[in-house]
Formats: structure tokens, sequence, C-alpha cells
């Protein structure tokens, strides 16, 4: 038998150190887990022992604020990393924990290999703050940028719960299949802003080189004859672009600078999104994914054991979607009175009938998480089916809408052709 000092919290979230005697430190981390405690340092007695910071907040019986070590701004604490980075970050350290490896242990492995500047200097600073005798969730709560509201509550309640392994785990499902959703998406709406910025280059490149030379020909040949109205008016498009380039240009920079402006206040941000609600097929997609991330974070946090209304206030951040956000806060409002979830949700008129079904047996039952669970997963399925549905109808219509352009311009220029040809036959 060995001796090993160990730091850990109780279900308070109170930390405590000590000793115990164990044959190797994962017999030691199985008896303190046994008997309530949840350990973040468990070091050989000999070998360093845990820090005095930690044993100096033990004996104050309260929670331990660290800070990092000093430098470690400089590689890069404070920015932001992609949602890919952190679902593997997440990922990673669910196995190693699942494993058995303590908390510590894990986050210098991930910290060491971790190859993004940021997320690495990110996880040094979290080994800091753990071993300094900080809760995880409290180093989490120092990077706002890099970790949410909802990833910090989610791994709090671990901590308190003492199934920490658990919550990581589950909160690696939770951003894989929501990372899964926005790619589907964002790959759906690539296509046609592609295609649109595909056709403006080529009408801007017909119109500023093709068709001055063309329009020099028909003087040339047609001596001055009037030319078909198709064809005076593409010419005139041209002559106009090409002489007030700069009226265009200062246009467009106005109009994206408004829609900037207008999508970032409030109410225009409402005004918005209750128009994409109403937008054929776009719509439907955006109302199923954003019922499919409401129900999923509900589900999860409140699984994970974060208290209700606090999962409703976290999940009305992550809807996505202001008008399902402004659902979502009367939801709240309505449990905090005391009321049940399906009342407020069938009153805002937004959910499908078969969303407010299965909550309320979900709430007969006493089974709401998982309920709220299925329900995402079945609305993950039907926003695959409508992205599908979506790309196949956008397809032909950015091609025909691009032929269309084109062929316009091709058409008014070969027009007055014919004349030519006539003429030259003529004669």
């Amino acid at each position: 038998m060995a001796s090993f000092e160990y730091v850990a919290v109780n279900a308070k979230g109170e930390q405590s150190t000590g000793s115990i005697d164990a044959s190797n430190e994962a017999d030691a981390i199985g008896q303190l887990r046994k008997s309530g405690l949840y350990p973040t340092q468990v070091v050989a007695a000999g070998k360093g022992g845990v820090s005095n910071k930690a044993k100096k907040a033990s004996a104050k019986g309260g929670k331990l604020k660290t800070k990092s070590k000093k430098g470690s701004s400089k590689g890069g604490i404070g920015g932001k990393v992609k949602g890919k980075v952190l679902m593997i970050f997440t990922r990673q350290l669910a196995t190693l924990v699942d494993a058995g490896l303590p908390l510590m242990k894990g986050l210098t492995v991930l910290g060491n290999q971790e190859k993004n500047r940021v997320m690495a200097s990110t996880i040094n600073h979290l080994s800091d703050g753990v071993a300094g005798g900080g809760t995880f969730s409290e180093s989490l709560g120092q990077h706002p940028r890099i970790f949410d509201r909802l990833y910090v509550n989610m791994v709090k309640a671990g901590e308190l719960g003492g199934v920490l392994e658990l919550v990581l785990v589950r909160l690696a499902e939770y951003q894989e299949k929501a990372e899964k959703l926005r790619n589907k998406i964002k790959a759906a709406m690539i296509y046609p802003i592609v295609v649109v910025v595909i056709a403006v280059m080529i009408l801007v490149f017909l119109l500023v080189v093709i068709v001055p030379k063309f329009e020099q020909i028909f003087a040339d040949m047609l001596g001055g004859a009037e030319l078909p109205k198709l064809t005076q008016f593409v010419i005139g498009l041209s002559e106009g672009i090409a002489s007030n380039w700069y009226y265009f240009l200062g246009g467009f920079t106005i109009l994206f600078v408004g829609w900037r402006v207008f999508s970032n206040n409030p109410k225009g941000r409402a005004a918005l999104d209750r128009f994409i609600l109403k937008v054929p097929i776009i719509g439907d997609v955006q109302l199923k994914s954003s019922i499919s991330r409401f129900t999923r974070t509900l589900g999860t946090l409140v699984t994970s054991g974060v208290p209700i209304l606090q999962a409703l206030n976290i999940t009305k951040e992550t809807a996505g979607n202001v008008v399902v956000g402004n659902a979502i806060e009367k939801v709240h409002e309505a449990v905090r009175e005391g009321d049940s979830v399906v009342t407020p949700l069938e009153s805002s008129g937004i959910f499908p009938p078969m969303v407010i079904s299965m909550v309320d047996v979900g709430e007969e039952t006493g089974q709401l998480p998982d309920m709220l669970l299925k329900i995402a997963d079945v609305y993950d399925d039907e926003v695959d089916t409508a992205v599908d549905g979506m790309t196949a109808l956008i397809e032909p219509l950015m091609i025909v809408m691009l032929a269309l352009v084109v062929g316009t311009i091709v058409i008014a220029l070969f027009l007055p052709m014919t004349e030519i040809i006539s003429n030259m036959q003529n004669a």
C-alpha cells in the first residue's frame, strides 16, 4: 500500500485536501469517489504533493480562484477557436476521463498534443487552474469566448453530482450532433451563393468587356441604324456600369453596412428572423433546425443535472432564432410561476403539434429530458430531409437563372447580327 495526497471537491463544490492509502493512483481515485468526493489532483506522497494554494483554500473551506502562470497570455489566451476544435477537445477529454485518467493528467496530455495555439494555451491555463485547487468549471468560466454558458454549467453540474465523466461524454455527443447539423445547413447554402457570385462575375465581364466591342462593330457595319430595343437596353446598361461603377460600388457598400446594422439591432433581428420563418422551404429548414437545437440543448442540460429554469435561460441564448428564443422565454416565465412547459409552447404558435404532444407525454411520465432528446433526433432527420429537398430544388433554379442572365445578353448581341448578315448577302 502507498500513500497519496489529494485535492477533491464535494457535492457542494467545497474543496478539501488530505491523504489516502491505496495500492495505486486509480485505486485512490476510486476510494475518493465512493466516499462522495471528486478528485481534481492525486499525487503520490513524496513526489511533490498537492499545491500549498490548494491546502490553504481547503483550510478556509472555500473555493480557490487561481491565476494563470506568468506569460501564459502570450500563448493566445482570450482568443476564439472553431467549433470543430472545441468538439475534438471535448471528445478527447471525455474519453480520457471516462477511461479513469485523472482530470489533471487528461488536460496535461491534451495540452501537450494540441496543435491549435489558442486552444493549447487555453488548455494549459485550465490545467494551471485545476492544479492550483480551483474547480474545472471555474477555470472554464475564465474563457467565455471559447466555453459558453451551456458548457460551463454542464461541467459544474457534473462536478457537483460527481459524474463529470458522464457529463463530458454527453457534452461531446451534443457538440458532435450540433456541428453535423451546422455543416449540413452550411453545405446546402454554399451552392446557391457560389452560383450567384459566378453569375454576377460573368454578367459584369460581359457588360464591361464584351458588349462595348460589339457596340463598336454595330456602329461600323450598320451605319447608325436603329438597334433592337433589347440590344439598346443591354448597351445602355453596359455604358452605365462602365461610367458609374463607383456609384454601384458605393450603393453596394451602403446596402451591406445597412444590412449589418439592421441585423445587429434587436428589433431588426427579430423582424428578420420572423420573415425568414415565413419564407417557403428556407423557413421550414430554419424552424426545424431551431427546434432541434432547442430540444437537444434543453434535454442535455436537464439530463446533466442543470436546474430547469437555468437550463431554459441558457437554451434561449442558443436557439439561433429570436422568435424561437422569445417563445422559450415565455416557457421560462410559465415554469417559474409553477405552470407546465406545454401551455406556453402551444400558445406560441411556432412549435408543431408533434413536438407539443411529445413534450406533454414527457411531462406526464416524468421523462421530459429523454423525450426532448428523442424530439431532437427526429428533427435532425427532418432537417436532413428538408435540406436535401431544398438543395434539389435550388440547383435547377440556379442553373435556369444563370442561363437567363447570360442568354439574354447573348440574344441582345446577336439580334443585330441578323441584319448585318442580311446586308452582306444583299451586297
